[in-house]
């Protein structure tokens, strides 16, 4: 302990349970400080997903459901997982197949950009599919500049 303060140090116990405890000679504010900043680079490298809700009906429209898969597509290129709620209304809970007929067209539009997480699956009056993007498609940033530019050219073509 006098070693330390004459060194202007302190002295850190490092393994209390040990026999004979290990203790460790070091500037204790200067350590609580490197282990704070580790950790938040560590909170800075994770990467939040978000999920995003797209819903449509069976007897959408073409027009329609491209908006919609341009919804989804814009979605998928930032990163974001996208659930694909497919609502009933009366007797059309009696067709669920037109429901996956559409889910299934939409994931094979676009299946360059993302993946089928969860299959089409009727629950209750609704059927959800969950897209995520894919692995391989363009990084965050790239899909993040081509989405800032996207505004300022359908503008430019009004």
């Amino acid at each position: 302990m006098e070693y330390a303060e004459r060194q202007d140090l302190d002295l850190v116990e490092v393994a209390p349970n040990s026999d004979p405890p290990v203790v460790r000679i070091m500037d204790y504010g200067k350590y609580k400080y490197q282990k704070e900043q580790a950790r938040k680079a560590a909170r800075k490298k994770q990467v939040n997903i978000n999920v995003r809700e797209i819903k449509l009906r069976p007897k959408i429209g073409d027009n329609d459901f491209n908006t919609k898969r341009g919804h989804v597509e814009r979605f998928l290129r930032h990163g974001d997982k996208v659930k694909v709620t497919i609502m009933f209304r009366g007797r059309e809970v009696q067709h669920p197949d037109l429901g996956e007929k559409l889910l299934r067209r939409l994931a094979d539009d676009l299946q360059d950009l993302g993946r089928i997480e969860s299959q089409p699956n009727l629950d209750g009056r609704n059927m959800v599919m969950v897209m995520a993007p894919r692995k391989d498609a363009a990084p965050r940033g790239e899909a993040r500049d081509e989405a800032r530019n996207e505004p300022q050219e359908s503008a430019a073509r009004r």
